[in-house]
């Protein structure tokens, strides 16, 4: 399997320039050293009679069930797991610190968009030096693709999170509505739900998360981070993104949606309740978090994502990979037990039913109990039906930055002030990317915006 985007290097995320000490500030702390770890020899497997320990620091919620799972059937490599917070509520500082020092867990929970940044610090095994080449072909291209760097493989997909749109079927058919297939479609089955209720929207539009508006724009095609030569190019105001950002411009101008709080908050949740939302364009694992909608069950349908006429057919929210660490002393036993865990019967079935993961990565598996039709989506089989599909139809072009976390900060600080100071979204993008670039320079990168 073999990734459309362009691999990125060390050396060019690095840019002219970059040492060490740049590195460590665009990580927020020490890196681990000056020493690459991939550089160095190989670390050969343990011997026979060895019985290997491996710790595994994630957030996923019962985690220790699934390692317990394969720690019953291969007694000579032990995998004890340990929960953090989510990667930036501090997760990410916690690992960053212990790499720091010298120590630090074998395998760490590591979003696919933070990836960039530990490879910048250091801070990941490259596992294609241990054969995870070899099993490239048992996942979703997309998935492989954010982790494929330059010949390098630095991690493992854990889980990913295709998009479609949930709906409330009794909604739309007040507003003499159907589910959309196209953007356009959208807007104008918003504007009839609108039609229904001064306080009824279609959907909501969150100022203060610009993951939904990355997403929407990486479904159109776009491609904000690539390099070139030495250099990063920075590329937020394409033309498809700016047709976004125009299109959702004059949705928030007609008052088609809600842009008072974001899915899944308190607000949310009430006006879901009852009726008010209608719906919400979400990533797999938005499931588990409709069904806490009260007295939802048999309520919603889930139909494929709308398409922009161009583009691809899905886009996604989320998603992590299971990495190694620098300091992993048993890099090649960690991939033994990732390998099993993310591409296994048993290992998928034990991660949807302990820790609730949004999307397997793997090509042929979606997992026993998703194959099941949902009681609470009416007996749809959406996973079958719609999400298989959904992680088929993804942008492999799509890369992220050693800086996405900025990317994301200065969008959603720019698009409040299109509810608190009437700038437009089309404007707000340009102003974020010039602090993006800025951002860059500031850590030292090289970088220049591709317009």
């Amino acid at each position: 399997m073999t990734p459309s985007r362009t691999p990125l290097s060390r050396r060019q995320l690095l840019g002219f320039g970059l040492g060490t000490a740049a590195a460590g500030l665009l990580a927020g702390c020490a890196v681990p050293g000056s020493t690459n770890v991939n550089r160095a020899a190989l670390i050969p497997a343990a011997s026979g009679g060895e019985t290997v320990q491996l710790t595994y620091w994630a957030w996923l919620k019962d985690l220790q069930k699934v390692c317990d799972v394969w720690n019953a059937k291969n007694p000579r490599i032990q995998v004890t797991a340990n929960w953090i917070p989510g990667g930036t509520a501090g997760g990410y500082q916690k690992m960053y610190s212990a790499l720091a020092a010298g120590g630090g867990p074998d395998i760490g929970q590591v979003e696919f968009r933070q990836v960039p940044e530990f490879m910048l610090a250091n801070g990941l095994v490259d596992l294609a030096r241990y054969g995870a080449k070899d099993v490239a072909s048992r996942y979703d291209e997309a998935a492989w693709s954010q982790v494929e760097f330059n010949d390098g493989v630095f991690g493992i997909p854990q889980d990913t999170g295709p998009m479609a749109f949930y709906h409330q079927p009794a909604v739309l058919d007040a507003a003499g509505g159907e589910p959309p297939t196209t953007w356009d479609e959208w807007r104008m089955l918003s504007e009839k739900v609108r039609s229904t209720g001064k306080r009824n929207y279609l959907e909501v539009f969150p100022v203060a998360d610009a993951s939904p508006f990355t997403a929407y724009a990486q479904q159109a095609g776009a491609r904000w981070f690539r390099v070139d030569g030495d250099e990063w190019v920075i590329d937020m105001t394409d033309e498809k993104t700016m047709m976004v950002a125009e299109f959702f411009d004059q949705a928030i101008d007609d008052d088609l949606v809600d842009t008072s709080a974001g899915a899944y908050t308190p607000g949310w949740y009430a006006a879901a309740a009852s009726g008010r939302i209608g719906a919400v364009t979400s990533a797999s694992w938005g499931d588990a978090l409709i069904e806490s909608v009260q007295g939802a069950k048999g309520k919603w349908r889930v139909s494929p994502m709308q398409t922009w006429g161009e583009g691809f057919g899905s886009s996604q929210i989320g998603g992590s990979t299971a990495a190694v660490l620098a300091n992993a002393e048993h890099p090649a036993e960690a991939l033994e037990f990732l390998v099993w865990m993310t591409t296994s019967r048993e290992g998928i079935d034990a991660m949807i039913k302990y820790c609730g993961i949004g999307w397997s990565p793997a090509t042929d598996y979606i997992g026993e109990q998703r194959q099941q039709p949902s009681a609470f989506f009416g007996g749809q089989s959406y996973n079958e039906d719609v999400f298989a599909p959904a992680a088929q139809e993804q942008n492999t072009d799509w890369s992220w930055s050693p800086l996405t976390q900025s990317a994301l900060n200065s969008l959603q600080n720019q698009f409040r002030r299109k509810v608190t100071g009437r700038l437009t979204l089309p404007d707000a993008v340009e102003l974020a990317q010039r602090e993006v670039v800025q951002a860059f320079r500031d850590k030292g990168l090289s970088v220049r915006a591709a317009s």
